[in-house]
């Protein structure tokens, strides 16, 4: 019992279940501050975690002191670290946000009538997700985050966002069956699910059940990272939910499978991967082309910034060809995760404020911002710097990154990728900073937006440049276990 008290890796599960719950009980719309307080309990949690894993090296938790195989074991390492802290730094912030954008809500409490107990059981199956140990597990953390995540989505839309979330619903469960159907594949061949026990049995020499078992799951989990060409299903979910919603979704939703992607291929199937390096990279490349395309082409804000979301994805599969014991493209990947959902987060709350001042979402209703709203046109601006890969941010460290593992494995064309994604970022970017800048319409009208979404929307900005100089501390985080 002393051990479960102050341990905190089962209380990164049972903290957000527990203000999801009172949330719920609490009634429609009512919970924004005990989530926020719940939220700051989890971000102290995984600070604690952070700092005991660098004196103390890899964590094991046997849930009721029954450990694997009989029971399970909740398991943290660098990589699993930084992604727990990584969530909670981005949802409590957006939390915040969320209670103040909806506080001023006109349109009634539909919208956010159950958005703060489907944030907490989001946040509960992304952090056991994150500290899970065995593949049935995983998939249970990863069917509950696609339901709250769809949920959410649909929470008090019309014909369009319901047909968005239910686009989303079906990926989402037929995801999840490729990827259980790949797990029974794997215990039919070796008795077990578990990661630990899976990983000296299986080699380039695999039965052919185990190299289908690794397709499937890895089909099933690009989906629902939204890789091209399975993002058909991203901009629509992101572009229709309400504000909050998309920054949650983007800056943290999709990079749970992505981090599920990394452990299985460092992990289990590290012997199959090295033959199948490429296809992940040759995806990555479509869909920072494609996913860019489309943001310059959107005339909605919130579609240009979902888009942004397919062609900055690309980055992290760009890694797999190069992934090697220096440990640089998984340090670029986790940099890229960690850069973009600061500064999605950043641009969907600033995206916010322009809509809530204009009531209109298209780039052309943005004449005469620079003169209203500089502050949030500012942050927009520093997030779109992250998004670029400009010097010092976040996104220019992950970059480099990039470029330094391809040109050490003399791999020219990943470096040539990495410099046109930039400069179709720049394109969509400045397209919203030059209308920003042109002079409104007589006929327009702004209106008042509360000060504490524009502050948000710069911090969580300034957070992803800023990470950009702080890049020591996450890598010695991450090779905590022998991540990187």
């Amino acid at each position: 019992m002393p051990d479960f008290l102050f341990d905190p890796l089962p209380w990164l599960v049972l903290l957000p279940l527990g203000w999801a719950g009172l949330t719920f009980l609490l009634g429609p719309g009512r919970g924004g501050r005990l989530a926020i307080l719940g939220l700051t309990g989890q971000l102290a949690l995984a600070l604690l975690l952070a700092i005991g894993l660098l004196d103390e090296g890899t964590r094991v938790h046997a849930v009721g002191g029954w450990g694997a195989p009989l029971g399970i074991d909740l398991v943290a390492d660098g990589l699993a670290a930084v992604m727990l802290l990584f969530t909670q730094v981005v949802a409590l912030p957006l939390a915040v946000y969320a209670r103040a954008y909806f506080g001023d809500d006109k349109h009634g409490i539909a919208v956010h009538a159950y958005f703060w107990p489907l944030t907490g059981f989001l946040l509960a199956a992304m952090n056991a997700l994150f500290l899970s140990s065995d593949l049935f597990n995983l998939y249970v953390a990863l069917e509950l985050i696609g339901l709250a995540a769809v949920g959410l989505v649909a929470a008090g839309g019309g014909g369009s966002q319901m047909a968005a979330a239910l686009r989303y619903l079906l990926v989402s469960l037929m995801a999840s069956g490729a990827y259980l159907l790949g797990v029974a594949l794997l215990y039919s061949a070796y008795g077990t699910v578990s990661i630990a026990a899976l990983a000296p049995l299986i080699s380039s020499h695999a039965p052919l059940a185990v190299w289908l078992a690794a397709g499937l799951m890895g089909i099933a989990l690009m989906a629902k990272t939204a890789l091209f060409p399975f993002h058909f299903w991203l901009p629509p979910a992101h572009g229709s939910a309400s504000l909050p919603v998309s920054a949650l979704l983007s800056a943290l939703v999709v990079k749970a499978s992505f981090y599920l992607i990394l452990r299985l291929w460092l992990g289990i199937f590290a012997p199959l991967g090295s033959v199948v390096a490429w296809l992940p990279g040759l995806l990555g490349v479509a869909a920072i082309v494609w996913g860019s395309v489309q943001a310059i082409r959107a005339n909605r804000l919130k579609m240009l910034v979902a888009w942004s979301t397919v062609a900055q994805m690309g980055y992290l599969f760009l890694i797999f060809p190069l992934l090697a014991p220096d440990g640089l493209a998984l340090q670029a990947g986790v940099m890229q995760a960690l850069s973009h959902g600061l500064a999605k987060a950043a641009m969907f709350a600033a995206v916010g404020v322009l809509m809530r001042a204009t009531q209109r979402d298209t780039v052309d209703s943005l004449a005469g911002v620079a003169g209203r709203l500089p502050f949030t046109l500012f942050a927009f601006a520093l997030a779109g710097m992250t998004i670029m890969g400009l010097p010092p941010s976040g996104g220019f460290l992950a970059k480099w990154l990039l470029i330094d593992a391809a040109l050490r494995h003399g791999q020219w064309g990943w470096v040539m990728v990495v410099i046109l994604g930039g400069l179709l970022a720049a394109v969509y970017v400045f397209r919203v900073l030059r209308q920003a800048f042109l002079l409104a319409p007589e006929s327009s009208q702004f209106h008042p937006v509360p000060r504490s979404l524009e502050w948000i929307a710069f911090g969580l900005a300034v957070a992803s440049v800023l990470l950009g100089l702080r890049g020591v501390e996450i890598m010695a985080l991450l090779a905590v276990g022998g991540a990187a």
